[in-house]
């Protein structure tokens, strides 16, 4: 039960006589959340972030949506003014169709939403959608009464569970499902000879769907009643192949199981994951509306993946009820800018990118041509499945061939995030059973197209650089390769293991031709092709971030940094949401934190450019397209700018806007597997601590000023020597933690910092 403020009550008088009698033991609730906290900054951020809703929301953009990384839900209005209609959907019901490409083969389908059927018509609503313990709660005011909610998906089962209470004038209020058709609503490349699945087979308590393929689903619900208060379970199950019957069977026995469980007992397991999750980092900034922005992007990727699990769709678990063209799975950007915060902000329990190569590098050959199948070349094609399958008769084609495609690059970016998963946790056998032989197949299929030229170096074949132009030496696919052939040297190393190709990615490494420059504009898209119009994509500027070949802490690499940097962001007219977040990521990278907070907060204060921009709820659209990458990959934004890691530096504070006097962070991770906690104050940073879980050699960047201690976490001075200023080597074995403060001071805990002022939350409040 909701704890109910005094606006509940002004919104709702008339529900006060019966909620004295919906209390904890009611059958048809759970007890209400804790009070709000007080002194705790992981619970205190995490709460604030709450998204409030005064005015109803009227679909997927702006409405709330709970989820937990497989089922998904969300509220808003319904089709006329008496009604609320409850979207249900889930990341792995698909079709299994892979005569055809990707998007419409092994489309995500849609599967239905609840109605709720009011006696009068909605004039307000007072929603809370709670991050900390993943719950809707609110009341919904009627020209007839009033009815108080709370929803959650259980974290543990993938069941929905909503409980209503309603006042007198209300008591009729009541749930039905209407199933939605199991087809495609992608028209991008449609087949004429597709034809969508059959009709269900509906009862009063499920809809069981069955795919032509073999396989399908089965939505499930039952409610349970108390006087007039309502509990509701639903549950999808999904088989993708075999008989759906099957299906049918498993909703109702987790419906049946959620009724049967006491509620406090199962709502309690579900918050002390959420609980759990948000303790494992804190950042706190002084802009309180991004800090609950950052918050979240936590939530929405704790609520859309879980390693193990379907990596991230563009939709997330929620599927819009207009469908509209992006059914799959985006491995051309979108996947791996929105997976990128999982690393720093200690949320390895979320990485389904390593998890999904780990269980399905099976099916990378498939979207190889036909003519280079030889056992040793992998590519991916786009959009996939959660499988990675692309479709049957789908290939990325050949570079320097009249079927040259912008997927060539997809899997070796790919295997950057899996990298990263390496370098933030030391954990060898991510680099030996993932990352090793998927990135030497990628490479394997990159070699293919390498050729010598009169100059002595490596060229490759004409390619394109994704959504601008075709390019020999295209620098997008270039950048991609130099990295990989160096990353499996790097790897082997480490590995301690001689391979056949080592040669092979010496050579590459040696060899490969450098980036076509403009004296003026920097690094051009490919040989012969300027960057002459407004791109939304970095691609031709991966190399710069977020692979990091060159390094502003050179002399000798920032003139071409800043004059490629200089080039792209000054044609904006086409620019898209994660255009902005990436340009503040780059910018924190070249020592400009007043532009990367520029950047950011364009995006994070709605700024539409291109008809694109991210929508009250933090998802994100473009034009009438929804999606949800961008405003992750602004977490990510926020991230650099409070800690950084590159060739061995650990940079504390590296990218933080003199806006911000006050910042503090906890156990955000870093390469080399280490737990950083900061705290600066005033302009000036007041403590580091930093622990090593493997071992790692350490060189940090701290940010004090003056005299410095250095300790263990039992006081005791610990060995260091500066290596250049403010800039310091630590010895620090495994397990061990480093206290870094300015001489005689004592080390500070994680807080939340103070605002700057007044801020707006997110939702519709």
């Amino acid at each position: 039960m909701p704890r109910l403020t005094r606006r509940h009550f002004i919104a709702a008088t008339t529900v006060t006589a019966t909620i004295a009698t919906w209390n904890v033991a009611s059958p048809t609730a759970w007890a209400a959340a804790s009070e709000q906290p007080g002194s705790d900054p992981y619970e205190r951020t995490a709460r604030a972030a709450a998204m409030n809703w005064r005015r109803l929301p009227t679909g997927w953009q702006d409405a709330p949506f709970l989820a937990n990384g497989r089922l998904g839900a969300q509220l808003y209005q319904g089709s006329t003014a008496n009604t609320l209609k409850l979207m249900l959907s889930h990341t792995e019901v698909q079709d299994q169709r892979g005569q055809w490409r990707g998007g419409i083969g092994f489309s995500r389908l849609p599967i239905g939403y609840f109605t709720l059927t009011l006696a009068g018509d909605v004039t307000a609503v007072d929603w809370t959608l709670d991050p900390y313990d993943a719950e809707l709660r609110g009341t919904v005011t009627t020209t007839r009464g009033s009815l108080t909610l709370t929803a959650l998906v259980h974290n543990d089962t993938s069941t929905l569970l909503v409980s209503t209470r309603p006042s007198p004038g209300e008591e009729a209020a009541a749930w039905t499902f209407q199933w939605l058709r199991a087809a495609t609503t992608r028209t991008s490349g449609k087949p004429a000879d597709y034809t969508p699945n059959p009709d269900p087979a509906v009862t009063d308590s499920h809809v069981q769907q069955p795919l032509i393929a073999g396989g399908g689903w089965t939505t499930a619900w039952r409610e349970r009643r108390a006087g007039t208060g309502r509990l509701l379970a639903a549950h999808v199950a999904y088989r993708p192949s075999g008989d759906v019957s099957d299906t049918t069977r498993a909703a109702h026995d987790q419906v049946d199981r959620a009724l049967t469980t006491d509620q406090d007992e199962q709502v309690g397991r579900h918050r002390r994951w959420w609980h759990r999750y948000y303790r494992r980092s804190l950042l706190s900034v002084p802009d309180k509306r991004l800090q609950a922005f950052y918050v979240l992007q936590l939530y929405k990727l704790a609520a859309s993946t879980r390693a193990g699990g379907p990596t991230i769709s563009e939709w997330g678990p929620w599927f819009p009820e207009v469908g509209n063209n992006w059914t799959a799975v985006w491995w051309n950007l979108n996947v791996q800018i929105g997976m990128a915060p999982i690393h720093g902000s200690n949320h390895l329990e979320l990485d389904s990118v390593t998890s999904t190569f780990a269980a399905y590098e099976k099916n990378l050959p498939t979207s190889v041509p036909a003519a280079y199948r030889d056992g040793e070349s992998y590519a991916l094609g786009h959009p996939s499945d959660w499988q990675l399958r692309a479709g049957d008769t789908y290939d990325v084609g050949a570079p320097g061939s009249d079927h040259v495609s912008d997927n060539f690059g997809n899997l070796t970016w790919a295997m950057h995030n899996v990298w990263q998963t390496y370098a933030h946790t030391q954990d060898t056998s991510i680099l030996r059973d993932t990352l090793f032989p998927v990135l030497t197949n990628a490479i394997n299929f990159y070699a293919h197209f390498l050729h010598d030229g009169p100059d002595g170096k490596l060229h490759l074949l004409q390619t394109r650089s994704p959504e601008y132009a075709n390019a020999e030496d295209c620098t997008y696919d270039l950048s991609l390769i130099r990295w990989g052939a160096r990353t499996l040297l790097e790897t082997a190393r480490i590995l301690r293991t001689d391979h056949p190709k080592a040669p092979l990615w010496r050579n590459i490494s040696d060899r490969l031709t450098p980036y076509t420059e403009d004296p003026a504009a920097g690094v051009m898209i490919g040989k012969d092709v300027p960057l002459a119009d407004s791109h939304r994509h970095h691609s031709h500027l991966l190399w710069l971030y977020p692979l990091r070949e060159r390094s502003w802490d050179s002399p000798a690499d920032r003139d071409v940094m800043a004059r490629s940097m200089a080039h792209w962001v000054s044609m904006q007219q086409l620019w898209h949401g994660y255009s902005y977040a990436t340009a503040s990521s780059m910018y924190s990278v070249m020592g400009e934190p007043e532009k990367a907070l520029d950047y950011l907060t364009f995006f994070t204060d709605l700024g539409v450019v291109a008809d694109c921009a991210m929508t009250p709820n933090t998802m994100y659209r473009e034009g009438r397209n929804f999606a949800l990458e961008s405003p992750l990959s602004a977490a990510q934004s926020m991230l650099d700018m409070a800690v950084q890691s590159h060739r061995g530096v650990l940079k504390v504070f590296p990218s933080v806007s003199d806006r911000w006097p006050d910042a503090s962070f906890a156990s955000l991770r870093t390469q080399g597997a280490f737990l950083v906690d900061a705290d600066r104050e005033a302009g000036r940073t007041r403590s580091v601590r930093v622990r090593s879980e493997a071992g790692a050699p350490l060189t940090l960047e701290h940010g004090i000023r003056g005299d410095i201690s250095v300790r263990d976490d039992k006081g005791r001075q610990l060995y260091w020597r500066e290596t250049a200023p403010g800039r310091i080597s630590i010895r620090l074995p495994r397990g061990a933690t480093a206290l870094i403060t300015p001489e005689g001071a004592t080390a500070v805990a994680p807080r939340d910092v103070p605002s700057l002022g007044d801020w707006k939350g997110w939702g519709l409040p």
